[in-house]
């Protein structure tokens, strides 16, 4: 029984292959040189995102929590701004303990002389909170 692959001589295969492959029309080195000015100008770009969103003009953390009651629950908030003469905002919510939010405020903190503010502020609720956290804080 005959083969029915024809067998060809490495120069017939390389010959077909290199005619079936042709070479790239961009040289390779090309294409290495501009992988890697793609990759350093993404590289840049995340170091010069990670620097500026590491130090937000306002920052806002939640001192402590107190449940009032299944229609309100109390809560300090401690505002962190380097620049005390900024005014803020943040949003502090209220959840359930399926994670629903059951509250939420926005809490307008004015410029001071200080830093670091603590407010205390009543949320009031939809139905019994079990936690409260802060949500954003920013510059106004």
């Amino acid at each position: 029984m005959p083969d029915p692959v024809p067998q060809l001589d490495d120069a017939e295969a390389a010959e077909r292959i290199r005619n079936r492959y042709p070479r790239s029309r961009i040289p390779r080195p090309l294409v290495i040189a501009l992988v890697g000015i793609v990759a350093l100008a993404g590289l840049g770009w995340l170091i010069w995102v990670a620097t500026i969103n590491s130090q937000p003009a306002v920052s806002g953390q939640l001192a402590g929590f107190r449940v009032v009651s299944d229609a309100a629950t109390e809560v300090t908030l401690t505002v962190d701004r380097p620049d005390p003469s900024v005014a803020a905002q943040c949003l502090v919510i209220a959840q359930a303990i399926d994670y629903e939010r059951v509250g939420e405020i926005e809490v307008v903190v004015p410029p001071s002389q200080h830093q670091l503010v603590d407010l205390p502020v009543t949320i009031k609720t939809l139905r019994r909170a079990i936690s409260a956290s802060v949500d954003s804080c920013r510059k106004i």
